[in-house]
């Protein structure tokens, strides 16, 4: 199965760069793993809220393949706690999913259609947090994740 996590956005900022590179290295011992950061649309300034989101949707489907499984990062999703992400890479894996694609959408959310397409939203936290922390965020509990599934001593409970 291959992980990719996509996010739209500029690309890492120094604070988190190390840090997402470290734990994306890691993931590679247990998935094939990639980023993909779709850059920010040139004109976003002049776009609406709504009309901004719908254009970022239409990049996303259109780079999505059809039997991609996709999670929408949102904070209106569910929760799952980090052996529940574990559960889930492992119920993906043993559905014979060829790729699951994590997205972060971009500064005012993903269009819906795109949450449309997504087959699970989920929630890191309540919280909101920056873009660029999410995607440490995100990459870190993958990689938890990955380490629970092996058993390894990385999580603690």
């Amino acid at each position: 199965m291959r992980i990719e996590l996509w996010s739209i956005g500029k690309n890492h900022e120094p604070y988190v760069r190390s840090g997402v590179e470290d734990f994306t290295k890691r993931i590679s011992n247990y998935f094939k793993v990639d980023w993909l950061i779709i850059p920010p649309l040139k004109n976003a300034g002049m776009l609406s809220e709504t009309d901004l989101k719908k254009k970022e949707g239409e990049i996303i489907l259109e780079r999505l393949d059809k039997d991609d499984f996709l999670v929408a990062l949102d904070e209106r999703g569910k929760q799952l706690s980090s052996e529940g992400l574990a559960d889930f890479l492992q119920s993906r894996a043993n559905a014979g999913s060829k790729k699951v694609v994590f997205l972060i959408g971009g500064a005012f959310g993903i269009d819906e259609a795109v949450m449309k397409r997504a087959s699970l939203s989920w929630s890191l936290s309540k919280l909101v947090f920056p873009h660029q922390l999410v995607r440490l965020i995100l990459a870190e509990q993958v990689y938890r994740a990955c380490t629970i599934l092996r058993n390894e001593k990385y999580h603690h409970k």
